[in-house]
């Protein structure tokens, strides 16, 4: 091997110490707040701010990650909502509680992901580009998903899974509708199907995996907003590509942030979007297995969305 080969052999082996050396001693650690302003409300309302937590995996010991959850009761929402995976592992309950513990006393919902339910287990990362994403290994440990279940229930927050409810916020009517995770088949959104009530404000979909059948059909029910979560954004990104894989049917366009939703809009630009598409919000979340604990290009988030009135269409141009 000629010099010249091995000073590149070298170095890019080099270079790929070094990036999973940041991923996994930086990167995961950057929490970060994200912020979007969407135009959902009634022409009129007053602006209302939702906090959206995912994917917290909590471990116990990771009080960084605690104080910084905790940390963000200062923002002062109006509801929070919690799209699922709180936990990696078995004795993750308390931890995890106390770190959302002055966003309990905050009006809140939730639903739970595959691992409020099951321990992750050691796999593959290359199974994530294959259609065996979403296989269970043939043994699961089961979680205490009760306590965390009860934990948030006895702090007034409500449970979305497979379930309907309304919150009276700030003198705004939130028709939520949400469904148990649909990564391991637990969704049964057909038990509380149906458009949004005449007497709600804003109808709120919930979902921990934005699986496309959940998605369609909450928008075709006339869901104003859908919250999801469970891509963490792709995880290890490409920069100036974005997100490899979201784990599930979504596009990777998709894997975190802002966009619309409609039957059909996978791999389409929301310019394409019809009147009537839904808002959708993807989390990428604050955390990871604890047996993958490494992000790259994507760092952890939080988000808060500031829910804004619709433009009033019908309203004289102002420039006459």
């Amino acid at each position: 091997m000629s010099s010249t080969l091995v000073r590149a052999a070298t170095g890019g082996a080099a270079a790929g110490v070094a990036a999973l050396a940041y991923a996994s001693l930086v990167e995961r650690r950057l929490f970060t707040l994200r912020r979007w302003t969407l135009p959902v409300l009634p022409a009129g309302a007053r602006p209302l701010r939702v906090l959206q937590l995912s994917d917290i995996h909590f471990v116990p010991g990771q009080d960084r990650k605690a104080a910084w959850i905790r940390h963000l009761a200062g923002l002062r929402p109006d509801v929070v909502v919690n799209t699922g995976d709180n936990l990696s592992h078995l004795e993750a309950v308390p931890g995890a509680l106390a770190a959302m513990g002055p966003l309990l006393d905050v009006p809140g919902a939730f639903v739970m992901g595959s691992n409020d339910y099951y321990a992750p287990r050691p796999k593959n990362p290359a199974l994530y580009l294959t259609s065996r994403h979403a296989e269970a290994p043939p043994e699961r440990i089961e979680l205490l998903t009760e306590d965390l279940r009860a934990g948030m229930l006895a702090a007034g927050w409500v449970d979305m899974d497979n379930a309907r409810t309304t919150l009276e916020v700030d003198g705004l009517a939130l028709e939520l509708v949400g469904v148990d995770d649909p990564h391991i088949g637990r969704d049964r959104y057909e038990d509380v199907a149906g458009p949004g009530s005449p007497s709600s404000d804003l109808l709120v979909g919930v979902t921990h995996a934005p699986y496309q059948r959940v998605l369609d059909a909450m928008q075709r029910d006339g869901a104003d907003l859908i919250l999801a979560g469970h891509t963490h954004g792709g995880q290890l990104c490409v920069p100036g590509v974005g997100a490899l894989v979201t784990n599930c049917d979504l596009d990777r366009r998709r894997a975190k942030g802002v966009s619309r939703w409609w039957p059909g809009a996978a791999g389409r630009r929301d310019e394409a979007a019809p009147a009537d598409a839904s808002w959708l919000h993807v989390s990428a979340g604050l955390g990871e297995s604890r047996f993958a604990p490494v992000r790259f290009a994507c760092r952890p988030e939080a988000t808060l969305l500031t829910l804004t009135a619709k433009p009033d269409r019908t309203a004289p141009d102002a420039q006459g």
